[in-house]
């Protein structure tokens, strides 16, 4: 099956799954899980362990998958989960990154749609895989918060179509 056109995300838990680690972008500076496109001839579990070592600089192993997320509209790609774990490596900043580190779950930074959802639902530790519509990316959700963070949105519009502002 070919997954181009379709992203991953990974989760990754501290040990007493109080904590999870999420990394701040450069091209939008905000708080997200760690995660991207699948390349040609790419599975989503090994695009998942790539991304996760390209962001975050950890190698991991895939413990789960969590959840698979079916977008509503063109903001959004198909998108799998997987809850991994840390095998090897240390946090280092990318040309993608400008933060790795560890926050509790009951006080995030602020994250944007849809990763709040996304992290409850790996929090909620389901036994079975979810497959869910990525409700919270909707064009009146983009507009919302187009007035209130009008920099960030364009921002991330202008990643959207493949344009990049990076931090130094």
């Amino acid at each position: 099956m070919n997954h181009q056109g379709e992203s991953v995300n990974g989760v990754i838990f501290s040990k007493d799954r109080k904590e999870i680690l999420l990394t701040k972008r450069r091209d939008v500076p905000v708080w997200v899980l760690p995660g991207g496109g699948i390349d040609a001839n790419e599975t989503p579990e090994e695009a998942v362990l790539r991304e996760m070592e390209e962001e975050t600089g950890y190698q991991v192993s895939i413990k789960r998958k969590v959840a698979e997320y079916t977008p509503l509209n063109k903001l959004a790609r198909f998108t799998h989960l997987f809850e991994c774990v840390i095998t090897n490596g240390a946090p280092t900043l990318t040309s993608e990154t400008q933060g790795v580190d560890f926050f509790p779950l009951n006080n995030l930074p602020p994250t944007p749609p849809p990763y709040p959802g996304w992290i409850a639902d790996a929090a909620a530790d389901s036994p079975s895989l979810l497959q869910k519509p990525i409700s919270s990316v909707t064009y009146a959700n983009l507009f919302k918060h187009l007035l209130r963070h009008p920099i960030l949105v364009c921002r991330f519009l202008l990643a959207r179509f493949g344009l990049h502002i990076n931090d130094k």
